[in-house]
């Protein structure tokens, strides 16, 4: 058993955003399944700290997968775009929340795959996660996404799944 002192609402590193570099994905060909195997995303995450940046986004074929333990998305012209489900990646019951919120506030989303460079030309970035909620993506491979501080689709998000969180909390 083991835990951490981390403050999720008040988090640094969504005040700022965070810094990802891309990592050609090697996990296997079930990822949707949650195990214990996590080497790959674990060694993905110890490169990008040892690039001084955040985390991974991890690829294939030239696509973005996830990150190392967060879904990927990027906006573009106001719409959410995240990887369809399937294999390839973790389903998540943050991201399924965070989905159904930004339906809710009647914001287009495309499941879809999308490119490093997509990322990169994109208006925003951000990821999910249960131990992160919703936080920016303010560089991808040392290029600025936007204006290089959290969008407001991304802050938005994130107020509203706290604010939802909080509602549900006992």
């Amino acid at each position: 058993l083991f835990t951490q002192n981390k403050d999720l609402v008040n988090s640094p590193a969504a005040a700022k955003g965070l810094k990802v570099i891309s990592v050609e994905d090697q996990r296997w060909a079930r990822r949707d399944i949650k195990t214990t195997q996590l080497l790959f995303p674990s060694f993905a995450k110890m490169e990008a700290k040892a690039q001084g940046k955040d985390d991974a986004w991890l690829t294939e074929d030239g696509l973005v997968n996830e990150g190392t333990s967060n879904n990927a998305y990027i906006v573009k012209d106001g719409a959410i775009i995240t990887r369809h489900l399937s294999n390839d990646i973790l389903h998540g019951i943050t991201r399924a929340a965070v989905l159904r919120f930004a339906h809710e506030a009647q914001v287009k989303v495309e499941e879809r795959s999308f490119s490093i460079a997509e990322a990169q030309a994109a208006d925003e970035a951000f990821c999910t996660a249960a131990s992160a909620f919703v936080t920016a993506v303010v560089e991808i491979d040392g290029t600025t996404i936007g204006n290089g501080t959290p969008g407001p689709v991304a802050t938005r998000l994130r107020e509203i799944y706290i604010d939802e969180s909080r509602k549900g909390a006992i």
